[in-house]
C-alpha cells in the first residue's frame, strides 16, 4: 500500500475532478515556464496555529430571553417569582415572550420525543409539540420516567465549588504526599495500611482502540458518535489543573461523562507536582472515572510558556515527582501523553520512559511528532517502537496519520512492540473509523449515511448544551469546528488509490450527488449550510471562524 500520493495530493478520478478553464490555462503555463524554480514565485506562508480573538459567533439580548424561573412549568403549577427581582433582566410573562419568540426551528423536541420532558421547555426552540399556548411545559406520562438518573456524571457540585474557591477542601493527604509532612495525632487506617501497586486498579489496556483527547472537538456528544462506532477508550479534553482546583464550572464541564463510556479518563495538565497531586485526589474523590491522564505533548505556546505540557519533556524531574505524587495520593491509574521532544532533531521520549516506568504509569501512549513539528511530516513509527520496547512491560499506544484500516494494520505490522493505538485527527475527519478497523474492511459511506451522523451528532448536542438558544448556537458552533475538519474525508468511491492517507490534500472535485459535494467543501460558508439542514437557519448577527487554521492538514 502507498501511504501518500505524490507530492502529497490524492489522487481523484478523473470524472469527478473540478478543473476550470482557468486552472488548465494555469497548468499550461507552469508546464510550457522554462524559469528555473529559484526564479518561480514562493508559495504563500502556510497559516499556522489557531484564529485567535474570533470573537463568539452569536450573543443573545438578555431582553429577548426568558427567566430561567419560568421554563419549566407544569399545567396546573403556580407562576414561580423571580428570586433575583429587579436585577433581573429577562422576561417575565410566558405568553409576552411566546408573542416574541422567533418561529421553531423544527417541529420535533428530541428531547420531548425521547424522554417525555424537554427541560428547557418554555425557552426550547422546537418547543411547539410541547409547549400549551399559556407557556405551560408538556409532559408526557408515557415516556418520562421521573426516577431515570442522568445519564451524564461528574457535574461540580454547589458545596465542592465553593469548598475549592474558599480553600477550604480538604488537600491534607496531597501536601502530606508531596511535603514529606509526618501526621500528628491519631494514626489514620490509611498511614498504616496502604494498597501496594499490584492492588491498585488495573485496566488491561493492550489492543484497545484509544480516541483522542481532543482540545474543543472531543466534547462529550462527539465521545459518544465515537463510542458507538467502536472507540473502547475515550478521554475528556485537556483541562486545567489549577482550574480545577479553583471550582470554574468551564473547567470541570471538561470531564464530564456518558454513561455510555465504559473505559473514561480524565486529562489534565499544570506545572507543579502539588497542583496535580492535589487535582488527582479531587477527582478520585468527587467523579466517577477510570484514570487520569497527564498532557506532556501539548504543543501550545501559552501552556508550554508556564512550564506545562510539552514543556515538561524539558523538566524530566519535575514530570517523575508529578507521576509519584498522583499514583501515591489516587488510586486510580495514571497514564502520560507524550510526544518525540521539543524540537524535531532532538528526540528524547526515551530518556522519560524509564522515569514514567519507575514512577508507577500505567500507560505511556507516544505522539510520533515533537513540539516543533505539531502536525507537520509524517509521525515516526519506528521510534513509537523503540519507545514501546523500552517501556515494556509498561504498554505504549502509539499515535499518529491513521485514518484506515490499512494505516492500523500496517502500524501494527511495522511495531509489534505498540500495545495499541490512539486515534485523533481520523477520528474527526471519518468517526467509522473504529469500525472499519474492527471489521477489518474499508467503508464507502455515502453521504446520506454520513448526514445522519451530523443529526445524530446534533440530537446528543441538544441533550447535552439544551434546546433553547444558548444550547442551539453551542450545537452549532461545536458543529461547525467539527465540519472543519470532516470536509477533508475523500470519499472512498473517488479515489483511483484507496485509501486516503492523512497528509494527502485533493484538488477541487464534486461528488456522486450534491450533498457529497457540499460536505467536501473548505467553505465555511458551506459548513454554515450543511448547519442549517439540521438547525435551522442562523440568527442574525452569526458569523463563524473556525479555532484551528483549515490549511493545517
Amino acid at each position: 500500500m502507498e501511504a501518500a500520493g505524490e507530492k502529497g495530493v490524492a489522487r481523484i478520478k478523473p470524472e469527478f475532478i473540478i478543473q476550470t478553464e482557468e486552472q488548465q490555462q494555469t497548468v499550461q503555463k507552469e508546464e510550457q515556464s522554462e524559469e528555473p524554480a529559484s526564479k518561480k514565485p514562493k508559495r504563500e506562508e502556510r497559516k499556522r496555529g489557531q484564529n485567535k480573538a474570533r470573537g463568539v459567533p452569536w450573543k443573545a439580548d438578555p431582553g429577548t430571553q426568558v427567566c430561567v424561573s419560568l421554563i419549566d412549568v407544569r399545567q396546573g403549577e403556580p407562576w414561580p417569582e423571580c428570586e433575583r427581582g429587579a436585577k433581573c433582566n429577562h422576561m417575565h410573562s410566558a405568553r409576552d415572550y411566546l408573542a416574541l419568540k422567533p418561529a421553531d426551528l423544527g417541529s420535533t423536541c428530541y428531547l420531548y420525543s425521547t424522554f417525555g420532558r424537554c427541560p428547557r421547555g418554555l425557552a426550547c426552540r422546537f418547543g411547539s409539540s410541547h409547549i400549551s399556548e399559556e407557556g405551560y411545559n408538556k409532559v408526557d406520562p408515557e415516556l418520562f420516567d421521573p426516577d431515570r438518573p442522568a445519564s451524564s456524571t461528574n457535574v461540580l457540585s454547589k458545596e465542592v465549588q465553593l469548598a475549592l474557591r474558599k480553600y477550604k477542601y480538604d488537600f491534607s493527604k496531597s501536601e502530606k504526599v508531596c511535603k514529606g509532612e509526618k501526621r500528628q495525632g491519631p494514626v489514620a487506617d490509611e498511614d498504616q495500611v496502604k494498597l501496594r501497586a499490584e492492588e491498585k486498579p488495573k485496566i488491561e489496556w493492550r489492543d484497545k482502540l484509544y480516541l483522542s483527547p481532543l482540545t474543543t472537538l472531543g466534547n462529550l456528544p462527539f465521545r459518544r458518535v465515537c463510542r458507538r462506532f467502536g472507540a473502547d477508550v475515550t478521554c475528556g479534553e485537556m483541562a486545567v489543573a489549577s482550574s480545577i482546583l479553583q471550582g470554574q464550572p468551564q473547567e470541570w464541564a471538561l470531564v464530564r461523562r456518558h454513561e455510555s463510556e465504559t473505559l473514561f479518563g480524565a486529562q489534565i495538565c499544570g506545572n507543579n507536582p502539588l497542583i496535580l497531586a492535589k487535582c488527582a485526589q479531587v477527582l478520585q474523590e468527587q467523579t466517577d472515572i477510570h484514570f487520569i491522564d497527564i498532557n506532556t505533548g501539548c504543543p501550545i505556546d501559552l501552556i508550554y510558556q508556564q512550564g506545562a505540557g510539552s514543556a515538561l519533556m524539558r523538566r524530566p524531574n519535575v514530570l517523575e515527582q508529578m507521576v509519584t505524587a498522583m499514583t501515591q495520593v489516587s488510586d486510580l491509574p495514571v497514564t502520560v501523553k507524550t510526544r518525540t521532544g521539543v524540537y524535531s532533531d532532538k528526540k528524547t521520549a526515551h530518556t522519560l520512559i524509564p522515569r514514567l516506568k519507575t514512577s508507577g504509569a500505567s500507560l505511556i501512549t507516544l505522539h510520533g511528532r515533537s513540539r516543533e513539528q505539531r502536525y507537520t511530516k509524517m509521525a515516526d513509527w519506528a521510534y513509537i517502537d523503540e519507545c514501546a520496547k523500552a517501556a515494556a512491560p509498561v504498554p505504549l499506544f502509539g499515535n499518529g496519520d491513521i485514518l484506515s484500516y490499512e494505516d492500523y494494520k500496517a502500524k501494527r505490522e511495522m511495531c509489534p512492540n505498540v500495545a495499541g493505538v490512539m486515534i485523533g485527527r481520523g477520528a474527526l475527519m471519518k468517526p467509522w473509523i473504529f469500525t472499519e478497523i474492527k471489521e477489518q474492511r474499508q467503508w464507502d459511506i455515502s453521504s446520506s449515511e454520513r448526514l445522519d451522523i451530523l443529526k445524530e451528532y446534533v440530537n446528543l448536542g441538544l441533550e447535552h448544551w439544551g434546546s433553547d438558544d444558548k444550547g442551539v448556537e453551542t450545537c452549532r458552533r461545536f458543529l461547525l469546528e467539527w465540519l472543519s475538519f470532516l470536509y477533508r474525508y475523500v470519499p472512498l468511491g473517488l479515489l483511483e488509490r484507496p485509501p486516503q492517507a492523512i497528509n494527502e490534500r485533493p484538488p477541487p472535485f464534486r461528488g456522486r450527488d450534491h450533498l457529497e459535494t457540499l460536505m467536501a467543501s473548505p467553505r465555511s460558508a458551506d459548513w454554515v449550510a450543511i448547519s442549517e439542514l439540521l438547525l435551522g437557519p442562523v440568527p442574525q448577527h452569526f458569523h463563524f471562524l473556525p479555532k484551528h487554521k483549515a490549511n493545517a492538514y
